[in-house]
């Protein structure tokens, strides 16, 4: 393809809701609740299908990084970096839109075990449900080395790390804004590649086995990766068809790659592409299911691992009591899946959309009252 493909002298192509990325979106959460619930069923999925089902949850957390990075640099970037939204009111925007929501599945989970031992059933892992571990996790703080944070909704973890990225964001942005695009993607990956070797280096790991414990040191080069992806996406142009074809092509790689083994860096390097090929990719009919979708997505994540808890805590008392063969076992795995999603659309739509309207407009109104006592001398939008 002519080299007028790849360009930064046409005008890029602009990220809206209901196109290519908020389908990803909507793809990683539904592939993360078959993670999470792959080894509930009578045989694990790993076992009776591949692998991929078990190792696949370093993937789609890789994804979940680097597709947050993309879309709050592309969201968000060129308010913080004029000067439109400040540092703070950029961190309570994102920790406002996870903590109400966390909390609230903490305390259903705290609900849930001590009306279980009300009843007389205990866990049956009670390790996961140590209360020690509890204050941590509760206050998103597990991810910077402070001793907490197991069990429970432990995929909350990524949510924490993600609260330093927050507080790191425009800090990194300061940076990137004085320098090119090229320089910004090189950058970007070389940061990441530097910090793989010195986890190896230091522990004898990659970057991506880091413990949940130290997870901000884990999803900072990674959410760095996917600022830089979309750094470079704003300033050069890719043509839509090579975008596709990109993104098919490495789509494909990917499901090579992983269907020999976890390959970490190929795929890594396909994850990338497949990002930054569905930002390029023009989107002339926004679909509004695609966008709801993508909009349930979080719920789908913040939720699905305290509907999978009760779900098989029943589930498993039903089992020994009836002695069910094992089609019913997978009818209620099954079951379980399709709780997740049910249970994910609801609490979106009944109690996580409500909240969030309201801070919204709390956050507003916040705004609006410095800039109007201030006038016309300063603006916080200024």
């Amino acid at each position: 393809m002519a080299w007028t493909a790849i360009s930064t002298r046409n005008e890029t192509t602009p990220i809206v809701r209901g196109g290519w990325l908020d389908a990803l979106r909507f793809i990683v959460a539904a592939l993360i609740i078959l993670h999470h619930f792959q080894g509930a069923g009578p045989v694990p999925l790993a076992e009776s299908l591949h692998p991929v089902f078990e190792r696949g949850g370093f993937l789609l957390t890789n994804f979940f990084l680097i597709d947050s990075g993309y879309v709050l640099m592309r969201v968000y970037g060129a308010s913080v970096a004029g000067g439109r939204m400040s540092a703070g009111a950029f961190f309570a925007k994102r920790f406002l839109r996870v903590w109400p929501a966390h909390i609230m599945m903490g305390l259903s989970l705290i609900a849930l075990v001590l009306g279980s031992a009300a009843l007389g059933l205990a866990p049956r892992a009670p390790e996961w449900f140590d209360w020690n571990q509890l204050p941590a996790q509760m206050g998103l703080v597990q991810a910077f080395g402070i001793p907490g944070g197991y069990g429970w909704n432990a995929p909350s973890w990524s949510i924490s790390a993600l609260i330093g990225c927050y507080l790191a964001f425009p800090w990194i942005l300061k940076g990137l804004v004085r320098l090119g695009p090229w320089s910004v993607l090189a950058l970007g990956v070389g940061g990441y590649l530097v910090a793989n070797q010195l986890t190896w280096s230091l522990f004898g790991y990659p970057v991506y086995q880091m413990p949940m414990g130290l997870g901000f040191f884990r999803a900072l080069p990674l959410f760095f990766l996917g600022m830089a992806l979309a750094w470079f996406a704003q300033k050069v142009w890719i043509a839509p068809k090579l975008a596709r074809w990109a993104g098919l092509a490495a789509a494909l790689g990917l499901a090579v790659a992983q269907y020999f083994d976890k390959n970490a860096l190929i795929s890594l390097v396909c994850i990338s592409v497949i990002i930054l090929a569905a930002g390029a990719i023009p989107t002339p009919r926004p679909s509004r299911w695609i966008e709801k979708a993508a909009q349930v997505s979080f719920s789908m994540f913040i939720t699905n691992e305290v509907v999978r808890i009760a779900w098989f805590g029943a589930a498993n008392v039903a089992i020994a009591r009836f002695a069910l063969p094992v089609p019913a076992q997978w009818a209620l795995w099954a079951g379980g899946v399709a709780a997740a999603f049910a249970f994910a659309w609801l609490f979106h739509v009944t109690i996580d959309t409500p909240i969030q309207n309201r801070i919204r407009t709390w956050l507003k109104g916040r705004s609006r009252r410095p800039a109007t006592a201030l006038q016309p001398v300063v603006s916080l939008e200024g």
